[in-house]
This record gives structure tokens, C-alpha cells and sequence, in this order.
């Protein structure tokens, strides 16, 4: 089973890129993020006629998340819980039936942060704390769990080429990275670096000062695996050649392969 991963940056701005590539790397799940759509605007008919089943949970201009499924959704839950008055559109979770039993893929895309010294930053280390307190509740259920989406965190000094332009950012800050590794401690996975310990893998280039065509960029889109999730794992790869298309998002899709 092959499950995506991928900040979009507009959906219907790049409806044509996203068919191309859902044809191109057909993955049975994809997570979306930054989709900058309402429910009811979302390109659903163009997805739904490539054999995809689609929830989403949007907000209008900014933010949205979805997910895309060859599966059926057994149970669809939006918002991540602790705060009645975030009204971000930011978190989206189905629930699968397998032949292994239930799966669980969670689409999020995690605030920005800057900034700092902002309630911008202060919403985002809250955001972190209350997705922790989730992930552990989802944990307690022994099922695999993916979470994939733009986590907008740069984990390690490794995770950027030139991590010195980055230190004042929300995304590189010592809280924001030790808020991660509290995730990852519950008992995550980090796919990408599970798989590889190479240089230089990114997901985001900006679209300002050649950082594409430099090589400028940074990892922030993540995969995180429960441990009933991870001993499933078989592979993981970035599709970086898909930022290099017309009319890109700055961000490109992360892919992982989990044994049926």
C-alpha cells in the first residue's frame, strides 16, 4: 500500500499537477495539505473519476486539509481536539479496513509559527501540545497510525542546507524542535529517516532566490509511524522531480510503501 503526502499550496490553482501526479505515482491514500479551499469548492469530481474517495476538511483562502482514498472511509474525524475555539482548518482523520485490520492516516498541517514572540508562535507551540496529547490517546489502541502532512518543523540542522539563514525562524527554534521530539518519543517513526540518512533531503524550496534551482531547501514534511505502522514499512521516498513542473507547489510529496 502506498501512502502520500503532500502540502499542495492551492488546490484548484494546481488541480492539473495534482491529476498528473495521482496518475503518474498512483498511491492508494494521499494526504493533503494547504488545500486554501472550502469543502463545497474542492475539486472532488476530478479526483473522485480517478477511483478516489474523497474527504476534506477546508476552510476558505487558507489552511484545509484532505485525504484521498482508493478505500473506503469507515469513520472520518475533523479538528484535532482541545480547543473548541481553534477554527483553523488544520487536522482530518480516516479510518480504514484492511486485510491486517483498522488503519488509521491522519492529515495535518501544523501552524507556522512566525513571529516569534507572537500568539502566532505561542498558537503553534499549542497546537504541538495538544496533537501530543491526541497521538498518545491513539497510541493506547495498538492500530497503525500514519500521520503524514507539513509539520513545519526543521528537526535537525541536517534537515536544511543552510541551516544559519533559519535560526530566527518559528520552524527551527529549540521549542518548536523539542515539541517534535516529544512526538517522536511517544514511539514514532520518522519514515524519510528511517530510510535513508543521506544529505540534502528536502521537501520545500522557496519560489524566492533560486532556492529550487540551488538546492536551497528544507525537510518539513514528515511521515510519522506508530510502531504497528512502522513494522509495515518497506520504503519511503521524496518526489522531488515534482517541484520541478509548471506552475509547482513549493512543497513536494513524501511517499511511503507499508507491506499489505
Amino acid at each position: 500500500m502506498k501512502i502520500a503526502t503532500w502540502n499542495i499550496n492551492g488546490v484548484r490553482a494546481r488541480i492539473g499537477n495534482l491529476i498528473a501526479w495521482l496518475k503518474e505515482s498512483d498511491p492508494d491514500i494521499v494526504c493533503l495539505q494547504e488545500i486554501k479551499s472550502a469543502n463545497e469548492q474542492f475539486p472532488r469530481l476530478e479526483i473522485e473519476a480517478l477511483g478516489y474517495h474523497v474527504e476534506t476538511n477546508g476552510q476558505k483562502g487558507f489552511n484545509g486539509v484532505a485525504i484521498l482514498s482508493k478505500l473506503k472511509f469507515d469513520e472520518v474525524h475533523r479538528g484535532l481536539p482541545g480547543d473548541d475555539a481553534d477554527e483553523h482548518a488544520r487536522f482530518i482523520e480516516g479510518v480504514f479496513s484492511t486485510p491486517r485490520g483498522a488503519l488509521r492516516v491522519v492529515s495535518l498541517y501544523l501552524p507556522n509559527g512566525n513571529p516569534i514572540g507572537t500568539e502566532k508562535f505561542s498558537y503553534k507551540l499549542g497546537w504541538m501540545a495538544r496533537l501530543e496529547r491526541w497521538a498518545t490517546e491513539r497510541l493506547a489502541l495498538e492500530e497503525p497510525l500514519v500521520m503524514g502532512g507539513d509539520y513545519n518543523v526543521i528537526p535537525e540542522n541536517g534537515d536544511a542546507r543552510n541551516p544559519e539563514v533559519w535560526v530566527n525562524d518559528a520552524l527551527f527554534q529549540p521549542e518548536s524542535r523539542q515539541a517534535l521530539r516529544r512526538l517522536v518519543n511517544l514511539g514514532f517513526t520518522d519514515a524519510t529517516r528511517a530510510s535513508t540518512d543521506a544529505k540534502d533531503v528536502f521537501t520545500f524550496w522557496d519560489y524566492q532566490a533560486g532556492a529550487w534551482q540551488k538546492n536551497n531547501g528544507i525537510r518539513i514534511d514528515f511521515q510519522m509511524l506508530s510502531p504497528e505502522a512502522a513494522n509495515l514499512l518497506t520504503s519511503a521516498s521524496v518526489e522531488k522531480h515534482v517541484r520541478a513542473w509548471e506552475k509547482p507547489s513549493d512543497h513536494v510529496p513524501v511517499a511511503i510503501e507499508l507491506a499489505a
